[in-house]
């Protein structure tokens, strides 16, 4: 028994090395290993000790973010959404705190093991089409929860890179919402998102949750072909060009 005890305290010593950081709950550890990483956040691999399962750890420095307004904006806009949303195909929020002393913001989700839609699809080259009318419909639903609040929530910034995929049982959700924002009118006018998955009315100042549906079939293409919409275009600019020229004519 004594040589038992010591194995698993030996084997929880080396554990505990591993350990990054704690939130101030106590409940969460991070690890080193980094799942993914932004020009302002870091994803990390963490464990949520009183349920036993695995989570992400996002972390933005504070210094950094400061530097960009629009950033630290887009930030808390995504932390205020995701703790009021709950679907089965929106990301999962758990706690979030503002860390003085490291003078860092985090963040903990739920954690995806394939990582994002984009990074699955060209890793796994051939699928059938039956695999990605699945996640088109975990999309739409996600999409219809989100659009069907009394004051719509529109993603505007919906893309592969921004869905992500359980690969062992294909469950795909919605995530970063950083650019999401609540109508509380009934035309939003900030120009804001991805060029290759904008509305040609983004670029009017002028529409709805309705963009989201655009950007939803530039998706099925990602899906389809492997590739960005437009990816013959240089620039921005050759994209505006192309998408107006489409809705105009």
């Amino acid at each position: 028994m004594d040589f038992c005890s010591k194995l698993v305290v030996g084997k929880l010593e080396v554990n505990d090395g591993e350990v990054a950081e704690r939130d101030p709950s106590g409940r969460y550890v991070r690890y080193d290993e980094i799942l993914g990483k932004g020009a302002f956040k870091t994803v990390y691999k963490a464990f949520d000790e009183v349920d036993g399962i695995e989570v992400a750890w996002n972390q933005v420095n504070i210094e950094e973010v400061l530097q960009s307004p629009e950033q630290l904006e887009r930030l808390y806009s995504e932390v205020h959404l995701l703790k009021l949303l709950k679907h089965e195909n929106i990301i999962k929020f758990f706690f979030s705190w503002v860390d003085d002393e490291n003078k860092t913001i985090n963040m903990i989700t739920e954690l995806f093991t394939s990582g994002s839609l984009r990074q699955y699809r060209k890793k796994h080259k051939h699928v059938d089409i039956k695999a990605i009318k699945n996640w088109a419909r975990q999309i739409l639903r996600g999409l219809h929860y989100l659009h069907s609040h009394n004051s719509p929530i529109i993603h505007r910034d919906l893309k592969c890179d921004n869905i992500f995929v359980n690969g062992n049982n294909g469950e795909v959700k919605i995530g970063d919402l950083g650019l999401a924002t609540v109508m509380q009118q009934p035309t939003a006018r900030s120009v804001i998102g991805t060029p290759e998955f904008m509305a040609p009315e983004l670029y009017d100042e002028e529409y709805n949750e309705l963009v989201d549906i655009y950007s939803f079939g530039m998706c099925i293409l990602e899906m389809v072909t492997c590739e960005y919409p437009y990816s013959e275009c240089r620039n921005p600019a050759q994209i505006y060009k192309k998408v107006t020229s489409v809705s105009t004519s």
